[in-house]
C-alpha cells in the first residue's frame, strides 16, 4: 500500500519554525493500530489523516501516543496540502471529526484561517501538583480539556522549565497551557502535553478554543494577535466568534512524500 504524505509547517512562514504535522491521504481508515504506529513512526506533535468524502473530509488526528479530540497545526496543515498541492479550487474546505463535529478552513489572502469551536475554560481550584511541577504558581487557573495557567507577564511564561515527568502525572486533563500577556501582542502561551506522547508543542491551535474566549473577555476585543513561546516559535491571528472562534496562520511544505506499508 501507497499512502501520499506530506510534512507541513503550520503557524509560520519559514522553514524550520512553526508546528511540524504529518499529514496523510486515506482512502478508507486503516485499522486503528496501523494508524497510531504511522504516527508514532512520524514522530511528529500530530499527525493528520484525511478522506475525501466529496463535500467534505473526514480527518483524524494522531499524537505519537494517543488519537488526540482536536487538532488545529495538522488541520492547517492539511488544508495546505489540499489548496497548495492537490489542486482543491474555492476558498473553504469543511472537515467531519469525530469528536470535535464539523470544521472549516477558509483561504483568506494568505492565511488559512480554522473555524473551530469555542471551548471556554472554567475557573478551578488548581492542584497543588500544578505549580510544584509548572515551577512557578500561575495567578489564575481555569480548566476545560487542559489546564489554563495565566500569569502577569510574558517573561515567566517563557523562562518556565517545568518537570514534564511530574506534568504527565496529572490527572483529568490532557495537557497545561500556559498563559501571560504579550510584549509584542496580545496574548503569549505555551503548551506541554507529556501524557499523550508532547513534550512541549510548538503552535497549539486547539488550546486557542480556550485561550481566545478567556482574552477577549479580558481585553475587551474580538480580533487578537498571538504567539506561542516554544523554541520553533509561531504566530497566530484570531477572533472570537461567540460560539466559534477563528484562528489564522501561514503554512510552508518541508516533505512530499510517500509512505509504503
Amino acid at each position: 500500500m501507497k499512502i501520499p504524505y506530506f510534512e507541513v509547517l503550520a503557524f509560520t512562514d519559514r522553514l524550520f519554525a512553526g508546528n511540524p504535522a504529518g499529514v496523510c491521504i486515506l482512502e478508507e481508515w486503516l485499522p486503528d493500530e496501523m494508524l497510531q504506529k504511522i504516527a508514532a513512526e512520524n514522530n511528529l506533535a500530530e499527525t493528520a489523516f484525511f478522506i475525501d468524502r466529496g463535500n467534505f473530509f473526514d480527518i483524524r488526528w494522531l499524537s505519537p501516543s494517543a488519537e488526540i479530540d482536536l487538532c488545529g497545526h495538522a488541520t492547517v496543515a492539511s488544508a495546505h496540502v489540499l489548496f497548495e498541492h492537490l489542486g482543491r479550487t474555492g476558498n473553504s474546505l469543511a472537515f467531519q471529526s469525530r469528536s470535535a463535529g464539523a470544521l472549516r478552513v477558509d483561504r483568506v489572502g494568505a492565511r488559512l484561517v480554522l473555524d473551530f469551536p469555542s471551548r471556554p475554560a472554567a475557573a478551578c481550584e488548581a492542584p497543588r501538583q500544578l505549580g510544584e511541577s509548572l515551577g512557578a504558581q500561575p495567578g489564575e487557573v481555569f480548566k476545560n480539556r487542559d489546564y489554563l495557567a495565566v500569569f502577569e507577564r510574558q517573561e515567566q511564561v517563557a523562562g518556565l522549565s517545568p518537570n514534564l515527568a511530574e506534568l504527565a502525572k496529572l490527572e483529568g486533563v490532557q495537557g497545561v497551557c500556559v498563559t501571560a500577556p504579550g510584549n509584542d501582542c496580545d496574548f503569549v502561551s505555551r503548551y506541554f502535553a507529556p501524557s499523550v506522547g508532547i513534550p512541549e508543542d510548538s503552535v497549539t491551535g486547539s488550546s486557542h478554543c480556550a485561550l481566545i474566549p478567556y482574552w477577549a473577555q479580558r481585553l475587551g476585543k474580538t480580533k487578537l494577535h498571538a504567539r506561542q513561546l516554544s523554541p520553533r516559535g509561531g504566530e497566530l491571528f484570531c477572533e472570537d466568534r461567540g460560539e466559534r472562534v477563528g484562528i489564522g496562520g501561514t503554512a510552508v511544505t518541508y516533505v512530499q512524500g510517500t509512505i509504503l506499508i
